[in-house]
């Protein structure tokens, strides 16, 4: 195993891990990103195969992480100072463990039968939530329109819970090209239209969700066979957030396939 304890802000290595859990850009230009917690590096490693790196603070990990660190001796370690470390972690209190990883391709199917399409989502947090619960749900691929945040990025992964190491991913997609091609049925969610619960939701499908405030885009509903809405009983509630219109579209369909 080869150990480096960088102390500098100035080392290139540090640099380099900084670009990757800053920059959208960065990752996809190098193919890699960073992974935080126990938890998900499993996930990975499940799925994949062991991290290139570990990224360890000074000081202690959690009991979790240390047991992880001891099974992975063998693996290249980077240990940082904690203020450094906290840099890079995309949450207030980690375990305690970073692994960079080569971004995994998974194919997507050519004619799915149930599709997430996301339009400019901006929050990686959320991101990750819509991609966890469309992973649970069972949907085949989500293509994310080419102004939604980074899939990869370490709040989007954190969100998402390994569901990136599952879930056929299509970023930067033109979503009215996707809409014209796709083989079924396709629900733009919006505040008018028909309610969710009157679809029959047994062919294949594919739900659109738009941005956190400003919805969709006229033409993508457009391109969608029809414009739907998730009922609401307050009036004095404005809209659902998106991870939460999302999961209450994905598992009506669940629910309908369920009890035919």
């Amino acid at each position: 195993m080869s150990f480096k304890h960088i102390t500098s802000r100035d080392n290139p290595i540090f640099k380099f891990y900084k670009k990757l859990s800053e920059n959208a850009r960065e990752r996809r230009t190098e193919g890699k990103t960073l992974l935080d917690g126990v938890h998900l590096i499993e996930a990975y490693m499940a799925a994949f195969g062991e991290p290139e790196v570990l990224i360890i603070p000074e000081g202690k990990s959690s009991v979790e992480a240390t047991r992880l660190i001891q099974s992975l001796e063998h693996i290249a370690t980077v240990m940082l100072p904690t203020l450094m470390f906290a840099e890079i972690t995309p949450v207030a209190t980690s375990t305690g463990i970073l692994a960079l990883v080569n971004m995994p391709k998974l194919g997507s199917p050519d004619a799915p039968g149930f599709a997430l399409l996301l339009e400019d989502i901006q929050d990686p947090g959320n991101l990750g939530s819509m991609l966890r619960t469309a992973a649970a749900a069972g949907v085949e691929v989500v293509y994310l329109s080419e102004a939604c945040t980074d899939a990869w990025s370490p709040k989007a992964l954190r969100g998402g819970q390994g569901a990136q190491f599952v879930l056929p991913i299509v970023e930067r997609a033109d979503l009215v090209t996707v809409l014209n091609h796709f083989q079924g049925n396709s629900y733009a969610t919006t505040m008018q239209g028909e309610s969710l619960y009157q679809q029959n939701l047994s062919a294949p499908t594919a739900f659109v969700i738009g941005n956190e405030g400003a919805g969709l885009k006229h033409k993508t509903i457009a391109a969608a066979t029809k414009s739907m809405s998730v009922p609401m009983q307050a009036n004095s509630v404005e809209s659902l957030n998106a991870a939460a219109a999302t999961a209450i579209c994905l598992f009506e369909r669940v629910r309908q396939l369920a009890i035919k």
